[in-house]
């Protein structure tokens, strides 16, 4: 095993030596990539213990020692007593026997996606990847296969970019429930324990209440989350929440400095994707967890949501959403100056489930049709327009948008201008206020003077009109649940 201690003095050379310091005003002068900036949509993939089970959610190693809950129930009534059975021995349950990173690589292409971020670690502590730092790892454990650095492999082959993700953080407390009875959690612990350190989480909600993580814990997060940059160069690191917590405040800044020099020795455009208020403003990509913008930001943004409402791994009731509603979001996100960061969840076996397939095969088709009014593109003067309200904030993905063929949102890229009716227009007739000509008033509009029309994917001929109220287009034969794009040619 690896000495933590020599890994904590590597990490101070690096800063030392690098032109990034630990330090927010440093980080600050990190440039955002622009591969990221022009790929617009990626793949997150939930994968790991917590897939044997696939009952509730990604949670259910927390949960199922809450008792009294709905996974405490099912666990005892399936595998019985939590001294007898625990979380830890569903391990060997994992196999994943029909993993194939190739298989899921030419997936994500069809999909259109541009970058993938699988989780590296999840909260139940459980490394899909090989470490030096703990044996409980899929290299060593489980699969018995680097999983994730197969994957990384597979990703490059296909020209996707390889990111990871880290939700180490909130494994301080994760666990705690299971000293509260009789279970197979308990003390002593030490730091490379599978368990440890199970803190009681009474107060987690407070971001600044005590008990705080201690330095042993705070370094151990560090090196591992320093592990993965090293083994594996992701050029996408992403955070979930609790990282926030104020203790953790010097090691984002110290593993920033890290990941950002360590990137420039490589030669490579990287970038880390936080939740709520843990990296100071700018010097890292705000993400938005199952949310959105209501309206454009000046700044670059992501929101990662999933193809299931219910759960972020694959369990045996997911709830899944149509296709064409999260290819609406994508536009919706894209015109507000924005990336889409989509989830899946593989079955324990490593089998992707067919109908997350199928949804990622359904918005391919429309990327391999409508992908040059998304890839590359940039925000206009104005995002869109329309009658239908997006709700601002997360996990508002849950409320379905009833958008209509008035709701337009807008692309460009070039001497184009792409508008996007998010619904199609049964009559065939569509109106862009925003592309008028300058009004009464002589108001400009700075649409720009328009050569031609077209429809993307349909050889149907466009008739169009341009007045004060707006650009008029006129198209038969267009039918579509999805969103229809028009690529309005400017002279």
């Amino acid at each position: 095993m690896r000495d933590m201690k020599e890994y904590l003095k590597q990490i101070d050379e690096v800063i030392e030596k690098g032109p990034y310091k630990d330090d927010w005003s440093s980080l600050s002068a990190h440039p955002l990539p622009k591969w990221f900036q022009n790929a617009k949509f990626g793949i997150f993939i939930h994968w790991g213990v917590y897939s044997v089970p696939a009952f509730g959610s990604e949670w259910y190693s927390r949960n199922m020692y809450i008792q009294g809950s709905p996974e405490f129930e099912h666990h005892v009534k399936t595998y019985g007593p939590h001294k007898d059975f625990g979380y830890k021995d569903f391990i060997p349950m994992f196999k994943a026997e029909k993993f194939n990173a190739e298989e899921w690589a030419k997936l994500f292409e069809e999909a259109g996606a541009k970058y993938v971020v699988p989780v590296a670690e999840h909260h139940d502590g459980f490394q899909m990847y090989k470490s030096e730092l703990s044996h409980w790892n899929a290299a060593e454990m489980g699969p018995k296969r680097d999983t994730l650095g197969e994957l990384c492999e597979a990703f490059h082959e296909h020209g996707l970019v390889n990111g990871a993700s880290s939700h180490r953080a909130e494994h301080w407390f994760f666990m705690g429930h299971g000293k509260e009875f009789d279970s197979d959690i308990k003390e002593p612990m030490q730091r490379g324990d599978f368990y440890w350190p199970a803190m009681s989480e009474a107060d987690h909600h407070d971001i600044f209440s005590e008990p705080a993580p201690t330095e042993e814990y705070l370094q151990d997060w560090l090196t591992r989350t320093c592990e993965i940059i090293d083994a594996y160069h992701p050029k996408l690191l992403y955070f979930d929440w609790w990282i926030q917590h104020q203790s953790f405040r010097p090691y984002l800044k110290k593993l920033a400095a890290y990941y950002y020099n360590r990137a420039e020795e490589w030669g490579e455009e990287v970038l880390i994707n936080y939740k709520h208020d843990a990296f100071m403003f700018g010097t890292a990509v705000v993400d938005i967890e199952r949310g959105q913008f209501a309206d454009v930001k000046p700044y670059y943004w992501q929101t990662d949501t999933a193809v299931a409402l219910n759960s972020w791994c694959y369990t045996e009731n997911n709830n899944y959403r149509p296709a064409s509603d999260i290819i609406c979001d994508l536009v919706d996100i894209v015109s507000k100056n924005g990336n889409l960061l989509l989830n899946i969840g593989p079955r324990a076996d490593g089998t992707i489930p067919a109908e997350d397939a199928a949804i990622l095969r359904e918005i391919g088709a429309w990327l391999k049709v409508n992908g040059e009014a998304i890839y590359g593109t940039h925000v206009w003067r104005k995002y869109g327009e329309g009658p239908t309200q997006v709700v601002e904030g997360q996990f508002s993905d849950g409320i379905k948008k009833e958008f209509t063929s008035d709701d337009i949102r807008y692309t460009m890229k070039g001497d184009s201008i792409y508008a996007i009716a998010m619904r199609c227009a049964q009559d065939g007739s569509y109106t862009f206020p925003s592309l008028g000509k300058q009004d009464a008033s002589h108001k400009p509009n700075f649409a720009g003077i328009i050569d031609c029309v077209s429809v993307l994917g349909f050889d149907s001929a466009c008739e169009w009109t341009r007045d004060e109220s707006g650009l008029h287009v006129k198209v038969e034969g267009v039918a579509t649940d999805k969103p229809v794009v028009f690529q309005v040619e400017l002279v």
